[in-house]
């Protein structure tokens, strides 16, 4: 029997495949253009020819993602006080906006001011909503949908089974996004404005990174132009995580994010070495900024003999006091030192042209410029104010006892002193081994000597784990324009993980932010983040726990093994589930489990790369799982990854975070005893 014509999801699926119709079509106009003749020049060309290259590839219609994923139903007209839509009229909401061939819209992008109510609506406040419709898909063809009629009192509000679907569906390959599934709460963050910078505490599965990506995207679409100026830059823990997320923001159209971890924002020195843990909570620390201060400044010393500035049979001559007035008053307004040492031979120029006006010449500016540049002003400029290279500097004070206690003396104490000299000082820049600690020192050295360009919008993601020197390296990039920063203090695992947000945006220099707070579980399964939670009194007291809202508790399972080969049966059994699967394991236990593996004829991934159907195990060392997701997870000897961190509470910690991974069901596998703190 065929189905009606004017069965509702017939329907549906015929504006679904009009939108794809449509949305051909727009990227076939784009295509057709002709820019031959609007352009006065080759470099114009090519501005214009990349602009509509990355138009093409923000209007691809991607197979499996679905053009629209909701449908609102207004009830008032436009000029009505309650909405802006019109009586009958519908919304589709999507990822991107699609009109048809006379403009007009076909779906509505999630983030315009009509597509809210889709997020924010609700049936104590319907924003004028008639009806809310869900739509449910399999490989991008809509097979269901689910209504809400939030303005009808007869219909009682229930839970949407598609939400929980979407919410719970396996997942092969790199993050998705959660457009079709942001939450009342999470929109809120989503939707704030650019001017403030936001700062979100997350525990596990709260959505904290997605928010983060979305809101870079929201930004994106509000303040387009502004953000094309100043840019937008997402700062991630490490590769592997970045490469996990970079689908995100393409899959909403948004193809102009730039993305680094903090190593690569200061990668002025090639990194070949590390710190041991005391080192490098000496070098994290924001005692250090004052110590580089006072040795870079220590640099310019107060003239003693004049400055004679011969100009044909004329001599001009400017005091030793007079010099002396203008190094203090450029001291005393604390600009850059490289910025104080480009203005200094203007200064004393200006100085002579004083003199030259008194005189009854009439210098112009040229001759205030040839001033500058005269042989005598550049000796004394030299002598007085000298060219520093940061990381020489950095070398020197890492190198040198006497350098080092000269500009820490009444900030860091003999032990702090000793612990960041090198044992073996470096002969060059070049030959020091510099660690990613050292880089930062170098990088903060740099800023002192010239300003870092700042960008409209930075994200910081897992940002309870940076060091106070590391957060002022960040806040550089953002010192005119705002942030959005992630993280859970209760999965800290640096020695100098922050004690507390107010604490870590003065560092940022954001201390105006707004701190925002994510307690509802949309990743983790109940059991699952109960079990975890037995750890929170132990690392982070006082965090408030995570509360799944999930409906399907998960599996979980504590198992005793006796060796690699019961964990390797464990990984079939998560297998044989469809989805990914990770096997977390302490770092110095990942080489005999690659082994078994290897022997069992399973094929795995490390982490970064991309699960396929065919290879859907990543083993996963403990240190990198931080932000990543699977379905089901392995956790392989708890004790263990308590054991290989520097303390017990980093330890925990880690644990936390390797416990929490897991979307569907975990399996916990251990042959010695589990930590106190779990079976307590």
């Amino acid at each position: 029997m065929s189905t009606p014509v004017d069965d509702p999801l017939s329907r549906e699926r015929s504006h679904l495949a009009a939108s794809r119709s449509a949305l051909r079509a727009m990227r076939e106009d784009v295509e057709a253009l002709d820019i031959s003749d609007v352009t006065a020049n080759w470099v114009n060309a090519e501005v214009l020819a990349r602009q509509i290259d990355e138009r093409i590839k923000a209007l691809a219609d991607l197979s499996d993602t679905p053009l629209f994923f909701g449908r609102l139903d207004y009830l008032h007209a436009p000029g009505s006080e309650q909405a802006e839509g019109a009586r009958g009229e519908r919304f589709y909401i999507g990822r991107r906006h699609v009109h048809d061939a006379d403009g007009d819209p076909m779906v509505i992008d999630w983030r315009a001011p009509v597509s809210q109510p889709f997020y924010r609506a609700s049936k104590k406040d319907p924003m004028d909503v008639a009806l809310r419709r869900r739509f449910g898909y399999t490989r991008g063809d809509i097979t269901a949908y689910e209504d809400e009629h939030l303005s009808d009192p007869a219909e009682a509000a229930r839970t949407s089974k598609l939400l929980q679907q979407e919410i719970e569906r396996p997942r092969v390959g790199p993050m998705r996004d959660i457009v079709a599934t942001i939450q009342p709460e999470q929109d809120e963050i989503v939707r704030s404005g650019l001017s403030g910078t936001v700062c979100v505490q997350g525990g596990p599965g709260t959505g904290k990174t997605a928010v983060g990506l979305h809101r870079v995207a929201y930004l994106l679409y509000a303040h387009r132009e502004r953000l094309a100026r100043t840019g937008t830059l997402v700062i991630g823990p490490n590769r592997s995580f970045l490469h996990y997320i970079e689908q995100v923001l393409p899959a909403l159209g948004e193809l102009t994010v730039q993305q680094a971890t903090v190593e690569d924002l200061v990668a002025h020195v090639e990194i070949k070495g590390t710190d041991e843990a005391t080192a490098a909570v000496v070098k994290g620390d924001a005692r250090m900024a004052r110590v580089l201060r006072g040795a870079l400044y220590s640099h310019v010393t107060m003239p003693t003999e004049p400055v004679v500035v011969v100009r044909g049979s004329r001599r001009w001559r400017v005091p030793a006091y007079e010099l002396e007035d203008i190094v203090r008053e450029l001291l005393d307004r604390d600009i850059r030192y490289g910025a104080a040492r480009e203005a200094l031979p203007q200064r004393i120029a200006h100085a002579v042209l004083v003199q030259m006006e008194r005189s009854g010449e009439a210098p112009d500016d040229r001759v205030q410029d040839a001033v500058a540049r005269n042989s005598a002003v550049k000796a004394a400029v030299k002598q007085t104010w000298p060219a520093v290279d940061p990381a020489k500097l950095v070398l020197r004070l890492l190198s040198d006892a006497e350098f080092l206690a000269a500009h820490a003396e009444g900030i860091l104490d003999e032990d702090e002193q000793k612990a960041i000299l090198w044992a073996k000082p470096a002969r060059s820049v070049k030959s020091a081994k510099w660690s990613a600690g050292d880089a930062v020192l170098v990088d903060e050295a740099t800023d002192l000597i010239q300003r870092t360009h700042s960008l409209g919008h930075v994200v910081l993601d897992e940002a309870q784990d940076l060091s106070p020197m590391q957060y002022r390296a960040v806040g550089r990039r953002c010192t005119t324009g705002s942030a959005t920063v992630l993280g859970d203090l209760a999965q800290g695992t640096t020695p100098w993980a922050t004690r507390s947000w107010e604490e870590a945006l003065a560092h940022l220099g954001k201390g105006d932010a707004v701190v925002e707070e994510l307690t509802a579980g949309f990743r983790v399964p109940t059991d699952v983040i109960t079990y975890a939670s037995r750890l929170l009194p132990h690392i982070a007291p006082g965090l408030t726990p995570v509360v799944s809202i999930r409906e399907n508790p998960g599996h979980f399972e504590v198992r005793e093994v006796s060796g690699a080969a019961d964990v390797v049966a464990a990984c079939r059994e998560s297998l044989r589930h469809e989805g990914s699967t990770g096997l977390i394991a302490a770092d110095a236990r990942v080489p005999e489990l690659a082994k078994a593996l290897t022997d069992a004829g399973i094929p795995y991934l490390g982490p970064g790369e991309e699960t396929t159907q065919d290879t859907r195990l990543t083993l996963v060392p403990a240190s990198l799982a931080k932000g990543l997701e699977y379905d089901y997870v392995v956790l392989d000897e708890p004790s263990a990854v308590v054991d290989g961190e520097p303390d017990e509470r980093t330890g925990l910690r880690r644990l936390y975070v390797a416990l929490t991974r897991a979307v569907s069901g975990l399996t916990v596998t251990h042959a010695a005893p589990l930590p106190d703190q779990l079976t307590a």
